[in-house]
């Protein structure tokens, strides 16, 4: 009955029994945290991209998100840059033995598994050839292995079903499992194979994922923890008995003598699922939705099952269980086998292919009844099917996979092979309140036991033992043991749970059979009292009189054929005129079922009625029963009426009636001679007529039997031709496989490329309107100085347009004037490496700063050159303005009667003034001042002017020079003895001119 199915560990609690504990979720102990494993394939870039778009930025999240995805192995993966910009959490690509870290996510690199192991990441060779690999569901286990119910699996958009295994495995440790809503995937291959386990939690969009995690994990482990509280809350043990009454008013099965701790397990997974903090809050809702009761119910089944499960225990039964099973018995006999719990059947088949392998190495032929059984309608369904997902590889080897499984064309599927799927019989089965099966050779039921109560394993022992003959082999889970009942059961391998019933019987420990059995409901059954002095009377029409009579009377062997002389229908004891044909039973033909005599016409007879619809008689026929012939009479009557009309094929009916021995003795002795010797006459023609007929019939025989050879060999011929297109088909299978395999990894690569494009394209936009916006003229050449592109403004000073790329530069007649040399310039620059640059005019008269600079790429290759022409028309204007200013004003400065002189300020690191040097001086100064101008050009007026920095003069100027302000104002040079009246006047930056406009006094 697989209640819980096949989970893979048990519970660590020590309380197995006993009121339940209340369900109140766990905080996380020191240092641990929840760990989100996401798988895609084709597609799954833009489901990446949604999905971290999604995440909050605003908090921390406290968990870490490994990524694997199907990459193409010779190809570097970008996939770490790309999610890069849609999370700020840091992202790496794995590194073999990186340690997981919270608010991190990790990324799986091309051609690598990986697993999770002890809080790190574990890279490893891939084993599984190209198209065969199931990186998705290998990491799933793991992490689930490793990490319980902190593990939490998200299936995203791809094709085929790598990951479904993987779900099992997660929801088996008490994790959660969200898949992408088929409506948003590109590829709902993986989405859909999760979610038709009918495991998966919620079904969202990528965007939405993010938000229902951090709910999930806050509701789920960030409440207080009353497990190990020794009060237990009693409204808590009425919620559970109440779940347990809804559970088994929908589903009828009971739970109540479950582990508490395994029951709570799933309970707490439900509320958590719905954000449900109290019991009794969690009993209205199921009350209000039946829909959760059966969710409920399928997570109680949760199971994590496989072919050749645990090998080193298959192999010990291999080995020395099933040939056991064999020993002593003769070719025909019956095996009998039971699996309880079998979930969706993949052990049940592997026990059957075992037991298939060591028929084929005695060479004899035994009948198997296989019983796989289990509560679960679903499991039990999909067993019978037969259909697996492509993730078996992993578990059976290549020999048994080509030979017992075939690959249902279209599908990334196995179903078993029809040989092996009739030996077995799937039902739904209690093993609570059911009837066991008996007489059994083998019972398997592993993983099954750790879920109960000891009160219910102690019921259950001594049931298997009961279903087991003495001898009789009992399989068990690794983690299960018979205990107490070790009087009951040997021990072949105490490690692998390996046990055999003893012969001795139970005695006091017969199982209590009638628990198992439905009461008798009475029946009100009326007996008639027949008194000893009247008799009942009954009325008996002269009809049924006379056809009673008849039928004793007359009572001919009849059989219903059809056209083919297959036998529908018996009237009669046929046993002295028919026999079973030796060989392997299937139809029962007439035709090879008929004895001597009567073969051969009756073979001719069924093809006239059949060809000519008429009555077919033979009379006399001898045929021979046992030692003896027996005379009879052979007629087939074709079936017209209307019910024979409503079969596809035409009815006969072959009717064999014993004919009188004729009484040779008998006839008249006075007969004449000439009578006697017309009879002898009549019979030696008669005789050599039958001589003929025979001799005909067996030279139609023995054509027949060469025909049927042909046909045979034919047949053969066919077969062989078969086997090899089957081969070719397996070989093209495995192919679209690998192409499949090939097209995801293309896909993701592509989607990669997309968006590695979509970059280079924003980018180059970007450039180009960098270029177009400088207003720089810019012409990029190869080594063959031929144009590979150029920028709109050139198109004024060199005569381009777009046809002109891939031309050569000289081919192009620029706009420049006295300049024909640009071909011989850019291959100097070239072969020398050396920027070239020059002032060129162009004959509207607009000047440029041309420069040629060799094109260099990210790697320093050089491809090519630069040419770009910077417009300086301006500047050249103002330049040639500012020196005809120039001359003018050096003219007026020489011929001023005033003196004049023109100074610098010097400033300090504060920007204050402390100091102003002479730059230029007039005649008219060294005659007012009596300084000589070659002695003040170039010195500081603290040289010049001793004392200087001790009046307001180097404030006044600075100010000027500063603020451009003129200043007029009257001072005396003691150094000179002097006074003069100053004007000063701002004439460049830190530059001013001052003004000696008379002397005061002297």
């Amino acid at each position: 009955m697989s209640h819980a199915k096949k989970g893979k560990t048990q519970d660590k609690s020590k309380s197995d029994e006993g009121m339940p504990i209340v369900p109140i979720k766990t905080t996380l102990k020191a240092g641990a945290f929840p760990v989100v494993g996401i798988g895609a394939s084709a597609g799954g870039l833009k489901a990446f991209e949604s999905f971290f778009s999604g995440m909050p930025a605003d908090i921390d999240t406290g968990m870490a998100f490994i990524l694997v995805q199907h990459l193409a192995p010779d190809h570097e993966s970008i996939l770490t840059d790309l999610i890069r910009r849609y999370t700020r959490m840091q992202v790496f690509e794995v590194e073999d033995g990186m340690l997981v870290k919270p608010d991190c996510a990790y990324i799986i690199p091309p051609n690598r598994d990986m697993a999770f192991l002890n809080g790190m990441l574990q890279l490893m060779e891939p084993l599984a050839v190209r198209g065969m690999r199931l990186p998705i569901d290998f990491f799933f286990r793991s992490l689930a292995q490793d990490q319980h119910e902190l593990s939490i699996g998200v299936i995203l958009s791809g094709t085929g079903c790598d990951g479904t295994q993987g779900v099992r495995a997660i929801k088996d440790e008490g994790g959660m499992v969200i898949a992408q809503s088929l409506a948003s995937c590109e590829y709902d291959g993986m989405p859909r194979s999760a979610i038709n386990t009918g495991l998966v939690d919620y079904e969202l969009t990528p965007a939405e994922m993010p938000a229902q995690i951090l709910s999930y994990v806050s509701s789920i482990f960030n409440r207080q923890s009353f497990r190990n509280l020794p009060i237990i809350a009693s409204d808590t043990d009425n919620s559970l008995k109440k779940i347990f009454v809804l559970l088994r008013d929908q589903t009828s099965h009971d739970f109540s003598q479950y582990k508490p701790t395994t029951i709570l397990r799933r309970i707490e997974r439900r509320m958590g699922v719905h954000q449900i903090k109290k019991m009794s809050d969690y009993v209205k809702y199921l009350q209000q939705m039946p829909i959760e009761v059966d969710a409920l119910f399928r997570d109680m089944l949760i199971g994590v099952t496989s072919f050749f499960r645990d090998p080193e225990a298959f192999k010990v039964l291999e080995e020395l269980v099933i040939p056991q099973l064999f020993a002593n018995k003769p070719a025909g006999s019956v095996i009998r086998v039971w699996l309880p719990g079998c979930s969706t059947g993949e052990e049940a088949y592997s026990i059957a292919i075992l037991l298939i392998e060591h028929q084929e190495k005695l060479k004899k032929r035994y009948n198997f009844q296989i019983f796989a059984t289990d509560i679960d309608s679903t499991a039990i369904a999909k067993a019978r099917v037969g259909i697996y997902p492509v993730s078996i590889t992993a578990d059976i080897s290549p020999e048994r996979l080509a030979r017992f499984f075939e690959i249902e064309s279209g599908s990334d599927t196995y179903r078993i092979h029809k040989s092996i799927r009739d030996l077995l019989v799937f039902s739904e089965h209690d093993l609570i309140k059911d009837p066991p099966f008996s007489r059994l050779d083998l019972l398997s039921c592993r993983n099954l036991l750790i879920y109960m109560t000891s009160e219910l394993q102690r019921k259950t022992i001594p049931l298997f033992s009961y279903a087991l003959k003495p001898g009789g082999f009992l399989f068990l889970g690794t983690s299960e043991t018979v205990g107490e009942y070790s009087d009951i059961f040997s021990s072949i391998d105490s490690k692998l749970r390996l046990y055999q019933r003893k012969d001795n019987y139970y005695g006091a420990r017969h199982p209590n059979l009638s628990e198992f059995l439905s009461p008798i409901k009475a029946i009100d059954i009326t007996i008639p009292i027949i008194s000893e002095r009247k008799t009942s009377t009954v009325k008996v029409t002269m009809r049924e009189l006379t056809e009673q009579i008849l039928l004793q009377q007359v009572n001919p062997t009849a059989i219903l054929v059809n056209s083919s002389g297959n036998i529908l229908y018996l009237h009669g004891r046929t046993g002295q005129y028919l026999e079973p044909a030796p060989g392997e039973t299937g139809i029962n033909n007439i035709l090879k079922m008929a004895r001597e005599g009567l073969e051969l016409d009756l073979t001719i007879a069924l093809h006239k009625a059949s060809t000519s619809q008429k009555l077919v008689r033979c009379p006399g026929l001898r045929v021979k029963t046992n030692s003896h012939f027996t005379s009879v009479n052979l007629s087939i009557h074709p079936i017209t009426s209307a019910l024979a009309a409503t079969v596809e094929s035409p009815l006969f009916l072959v009717i064999l009636e014993e004919a009188p021995p004729v009484n040779i003795a008998a006839s008249d002795n006075n007969t004449d001679s000439n009578d006697t010797t017309d009879a002898k006459e009549t019979v030696k023609a008669l005789k050599m007529e039958l001589r003929s007929k025979e001799e005909y019939l067996q030279s139609a025989n023995d054509q027949l039997a060469t025909s049927n050879e042909e046909l045979k060999s034919t047949n053969e011929e066919m077969q062989s031709v078969n086997e090899e297109l089957q081969s070719t088909n397996e070989e093209l299978e495995t192919s679209r496989e690998e192409l499949q395999s090939l097209n995801e990894e293309l896909s993701t690569v592509n989607a990669e490329l997309q968006a590695k494009v979509g970059d280079l394209s924003r980018a180059n936009n970007d450039m180009n309107n960098l270029l177009a916006g400088t207003g720089i003229g810019t012409v990029f050449v190869d080594h063959a100085l031929r144009i590979l592109r150029f920028t709109p403004t050139i198109t004024k000073i060199i005569n381009l347009i777009s046809g002109d790329i891939g031309r050569p530069v000289s081919h192009i007649v620029s706009n420049l004037v006295g300049y024909n040399s640009m071909e011989q310039d850019v291959r100097a620059v070239l072969d020398t490496l050396v920027p070239k640059e020059m002032e060129t005019q162009t004959k509207k008269g607009e000047w440029y700063t041309m420069r040629i600079l060799p094109y260099r790429t990210v790697n320093n290759v050089i491809e090519g050159a630069v040419i770009t022409f910077v417009d300086i028309t301006e500047r050249k204007k103002a330049k040639a303005s500012l020196q005809e200013t120039g001359i003018l004003f050096k003219k007026l400065f020489e011929n001023s009667l005033s003196a004049v002189a023109i100074h610098e300020m010097v400033f300090d690191e504060q920007g204050k003034p402390v100091d102003f040097i002479y730059l230029e001086a007039n005649a008219a100064f060294e005659k007012h001042t009596g300084l000589r101008i070659a002695d003040v050009i170039g010195k500081k007026a603290t040289q010049v002017f001793p004392g200087i920095e001790k009046t307001n003069l180097i404030e006044i100027y600075g100010k000027v020079a500063l603020t451009g302000e003129s200043k007029s104002f009257d001072h005396f040079f003691e150094f000179l003895q002097r006074q003069f009246h100053i004007n000063a006047y701002q004439v460049g930056k830190s530059q001013f001119a001052v003004v000696f406009e008379g002397v005061l006094t002297a």
